[in-house]
């Protein structure tokens, strides 16, 4: 028979067979606990900071600062080696993402995701036992490489196992962990802040635990097909693609994934292929979605939200079981994302949430500057109370919108070839600026008071410009199909596609 060309960039990827499979929801549960190590250490950092016992042991100079009645509100955690304690994290797993790109594809998946829990563990050890700054700091720089390796892995994984119909709500299972995450190291800072001297150890050595319930339950899952076969395990890959599908048909969906993975084998080096222009739409997009998921302010309110209640009024105590309340907000909202995002789209969301965030922002901004002087009061009960169910908005705004997303969307429109590479950038991207965001906040809340709040709400209004015009939807849009049907037929990124180099590639069958 005669071989027949054609031309992947022009296929329709046809409906695959199989179903939800409770196997797939497992692997997905087990995989997500990555998030939850992130999110763990984002709830975490701001509650340790805000504890007596651990600033007047490793920050004394902000200890006696906290303590001085006429303080500056807006300063009284202004200290460079503070924002140090909670950034270095993201520096290091900025540099991490880039190793776990090229171990994501020679080692897979699944092994990504175990290297990635034994360097939290180790970082787990270092800061609950640290006995100097320079541990904490060496402590927090091991969790951030497992941040990394996790980041790059886990958001891959739950994409390659998910069938096409739920890759959208499998996906946010990452950013719901993260939540999680954020909740439950918020309860915990809440209830290790009443044991003197050491709850911070407590709060901080807990965070090997979802680490590792990784590493033990990635021992249990198996790697994607999508992995198994561009290592060229092949009869592994199909024998897998069966269990995770619940049907012995796979045929159309194994072929799809040798075609791609035959496309990627022809790409030696994915970086270079991503400074090409056809590679450019992806890339631009994953880069600036966590640009964006960072300047909406997020990372600075959940790293320091209890120091934030703190600053506008509330006792240490108060201001701890304020962020819990934002953590259980944070949670059920990503819940509503999982609901929707597969039927309303990714666009509507990321609009919607950009109403909701810049006009509490906007609100907070307002209370502060008129009523949160800079020396000798703080808000009313009800005007601080007032700001917490505000940062619940906020927070309601980002969960189901710029915060799932923000992970998801990368994640679903590389191709193959370039897959590992491009998500690295993102994971890359998101981690640079959420140091530049965790390094700055203080020093920029000192400076610029309430007026940060309004910093911003601008920031939201640009992402707004820049989803309304810029960002195509791609809910139901098959991975295979991105080029043709989202690129190519978009105002402004079609221009990219003309001379088309990313599907010119021949299929024989």
């Amino acid at each position: 028979m005669a071989p027949a060309v054609e031309v992947c960039g022009s296929r329709e990827t046809p409906e695959f067979e199989g179903k939800i499979t409770v196997y797939v929801i497992v692997c997905a549960i087990i995989a997500a606990f990555g998030g939850l190590m992130f999110g763990y250490d984002i709830g975490i950092s701001g509650g340790v900071t805000s504890m007596d016992d651990f600033l007047e042991k490793f920050f004394p100079a902000v200890y006696r600062k906290k303590r001085h009645a006429l303080q500056n509100n807006y300063c009284k955690y202004n200290n460079q080696s503070l924002q140090l304690f909670t950034s270095c994290l993201y520096l290091a797993a900025l540099t991490a993402s880039f190793v776990a790109s090229k171990v994501c594809s020679k080692a897979g998946r699944k092994h990504t995701m175990q290297i990635a829990s034994i360097f939290f563990l180790t970082g787990a050890i270092l800061t609950s036992g640290g006995v100097n700054l320079e541990m904490l700091i060496f402590g927090r720089i091991f969790l951030g490489f497992g941040v990394g390796f996790a980041n790059q892995a886990v958001p891959l994984f739950l994409s390659e196992m998910a069938p096409s119909s739920i890759r959208g709500a499998l996906n946010i299972c990452f950013q719901l962990f993260i939540t999680i995450g954020i909740l439950i190291a918020n309860l915990i800072n809440y209830f290790t802040s009443n044991i003197h001297p050491y709850g911070w150890r407590i709060s901080l050595a807990i965070a090997g635990l979802p680490a590792l319930m990784l590493c033990l339950g990635s021992i249990l899952i198996c790697e994607t097909p999508t992995s198994l076969i561009e290592r060229n395990k092949v009869e592994k890959g199909i024998k897998v693609l069966r269990k995770i599908r619940g049907v012995e048909n796979v045929d159309d969906e194994f072929d799809s994934i040798l075609h791609a993975c035959e496309m990627a084998r022809q790409v030696k080096d994915p970086f270079r292929k991503l400074m090409k222009p056809v590679s450019r739409p992806p890339l631009v997009i994953a880069i600036c979605l966590q640009i964006f998921q960072q300047f909406t302010g997020i990372n600075a309110i959940m790293f320091y939200a209890p120091v934030l209640f703190q600053t506008v009024g509330f006792g240490n105590q108060a201001a701890l079981l304020s962020s819990v309340i934002t953590g259980l907000v944070n949670v059920f909202s990503t819940v509503v994302s999982v609901y929707l995002v597969d039927t309303v789209g990714r666009r509507f969301l990321l609009l919607e949430g950009c109403v909701q965030m810049f006009i509490s922002q906007f609100i907070i901004g307002i209370i502060l500057l008129k009523e949160l002087k800079p020396v000798g009061n703080d808000l009313s009960k009800g005007e601080a109370s007032f700001v917490v169910i505000m940062v619940c908005v906020f927070v309601m705004g980002f969960a189901w919108s710029w915060g799932p997303l923000g992970w998801l969307i990368p994640s679903e429109t590389f191709p193959l070839e370039t897959r590992s590479a491009g998500f690295a950038f993102a994971v890359s991207s998101n981690m640079l600026f959420t140091f530049v965001v965790a390094q700055a906040f203080l020093s920029m809340l000192c400076r610029m008071q309430a007026s940060i709040f309004f910093f911003f709400a601008g920031w939201i209004i640009i992402m707004a410009v820049f989803t309304w015009f810029l960002l195509p939807e791609t809910k139901g849009v098959p991975v295979d199909s991105m080029v043709d049907k989202v690129w190519k037929q978009h105002w402004f990124w079609s221009s990219f596609m003309a001379d088309d180099d990313l599907r010119t590639d021949v299929k024989v069958v």
